[in-house]
């Protein structure tokens, strides 16, 4: 793991820092290039991403300092100075991120849902950046394994799992999923505002599986808080998406189901299910 990439005397550049920037450079490129399919301004989506950035980071540590209220205090200091008091809420950052972009598509007059749409697949690119930035700077760390893939992380005891590089692949695959979707929607293929549901969705099934094998948790009374928050909210977009495609579902159950009902209520008597004519009865 190398958390300082490099240092030159005083000055010291972090893995994970460079990380962040290059997650937030790729995914305004992708969001420009998304953004050009549409008669939006750019300069005021751009105004809304840098505001939603900006308020998302201030609840998202918000959210931490709270719950680590005994190692903050009151000490404005510690709040503000994160490179040696680190630490932020991604549950935090993504409530006052998308908050912040309501408020503001709603004052610009944008439809929140349309706009969105446009936003997933950068979103999802930028996690999974900072994820790698994550496991290579040794920000996140996973719990002791006996699993084949496995590393050696400094100051902890133990081989242990590559978590924030699963998360990163799985947030790139759902970032390449969610940009051909986009093409989808605007073709009326789905409706608008799918494309954050499926964010939502691939977000908290990530967290939830993967909570269980990382070795820091963000705990509120006693539980750990991310994980409760992406059990609920998988549970409330797998419902959606079940309630969205339910007559296709019926229809494939109505359809399936019927040919095999009909398939053991025509099975001939006294035939073994495997066939072939065998007579089941015995000679007397």
């Amino acid at each position: 793991m190398l958390p300082i990439l490099v240092s030159i005397g005083p000055l010291k550049i972090y893995t994970f820092g460079v990380f962040l920037v290059l997650a937030f450079f790729w995914a305004s490129f992708l969001l420009w290039k998304n953004i050009r399919l549409t008669s939006y301004k750019e300069e005021e989506i751009f105004d809304g991403l840098f505001l939603s950035l900006f308020f998302g980071l201030f609840i998202g540590r918000l959210f931490y300092v709270l719950m680590h209220f005994s190692d903050f205090g009151l000490d404005f200091l510690k709040f503000i100075l994160i490179n040696g008091f680190p630490g932020l809420s991604i549950v935090g950052v993504m409530t006052g991120g998308f908050l912040t972009m309501f408020l503001y598509t709603n004052a610009k007059k944008i439809d929140f849902s349309e706009a969105l749409d446009y936003f997933v697949s950068p979103l999802l690119l930028a996690f999974s950046l900072g994820k790698i930035g994550a496991f290579f700077s040794g920000e996140e760390v996973g719990s002791v394994t006996n699993f084949f893939l496995k590393i050696k992380y400094p100051g902890y005891d133990g081989l242990r799992h590559l978590t924030p590089l699963y998360e990163a692949i799985i947030f790139a695959l759902a970032a390449y999923v969610s940009y051909r979707l986009l093409f989808e929607i605007r073709k009326d293929r789905f409706r608008h505002g799918f494309s954050l549901v499926f964010f939502f969705w691939t977000f908290s099934l990530t967290y939830f599986a993967f909570d269980n094998i990382k070795a820091d948790h963000l705990y509120l009374a006693g539980v750990s808080f991310n994980g409760i928050v992406s059990g609920v909210l998988l549970l409330t977009t797998s419902l959606f998406f079940v309630y969205y495609f339910r007559s296709g579902i019926l229809g494939f159950i109505n359809k399936h189901g019927h040919k095999f009902f009909k398939k053991i209520h025509n099975r001939p008597k006294g035939k073994t299910p495997g066939g072939k004519g065998k007579d089941t009865k015995t000679n007397r």
